[in-house]
């Protein structure tokens, strides 16, 4: 069975940073391409970023910049650096398993003054 194990949110200040992690379980998780997503609250899934099984990564032009999307497949655990946060990227973080869309219950994001 696929577990995705996402941590690492909080609150931070704008322009603070938070490197997110996620756990993963359940499948050959170097043979698979990952994504995050997030959710602000009473909106929709946003894509932010994916890796595929090569390391082969892209962003959303909102983070472009500001975010690096890693992973480390002997750990099977896929993390996103996010810098220079702004209060627009607060919302819900989920790491996704792009062949199924099975994502994980997700870290909190908070970025207030």
């Amino acid at each position: 069975e696929v577990h995705l194990v996402e941590s690492g949110g909080g609150l931070v200040q704008p322009g603070g940073s938070l490197r997110l992690s996620c756990a993963a379980s359940g499948f050959p998780f170097s043979s698979y391409a990952m994504s995050w997503v997030r959710q602000a609250p009473g909106k929709g899934f946003e894509w932010v970023s994916g890796i595929n099984s090569r390391g082969g990564t892209a962003y959303a032009d909102s983070v472009k910049g500001r975010c690096t999307i890693s992973r480390d497949n002997a750990k099977n655990t896929l993390y996103l650096q996010l810098n220079s946060l702004k209060t627009e990227d607060s919302g819900m973080y989920y790491c996704v398993k792009d062949d199924t869309g099975t994502r994980g219950q997700g870290t909190q994001v908070t970025v207030s003054s």
